[in-house]
């Protein structure tokens, strides 16, 4: 099997993929035990979990991004995708 996109494309979608998974967890973790900083003026959602949810499918989505991509390094060490001669 050929690997989809090149692999500086692959390594580029695998580390934003990280770090969105890192950094939208901890998001909404806070959202999710109503921390007072996201939820402790007027102008916040008063319902935190239910936002942790919305937050932690947008989690769902980079962690499925990040096996895809770190897929297509595996399989461009495998066989590159293009080949120079």
């Amino acid at each position: 099997m050929k690997p989809v996109v090149s692999s500086g494309k692959a390594w580029f979608c695998t580390v934003i993929s990280a770090f969105g998974v890192v950094i939208l967890s901890v998001i909404a973790h806070l959202f999710n035990t109503n921390h007072e900083s996201f939820v402790g003026s007027i102008n916040d959602p008063e319902d935190g979990p239910a936002v942790a949810r919305t937050v932690f499918m947008a989690v769902l989505v980079y962690a499925v991004f990040f096996v895809f991509c770190g897929s297509q390094i595996w399989l461009g060490k495998k066989k590159p995708a293009i080949e120079l001669r």
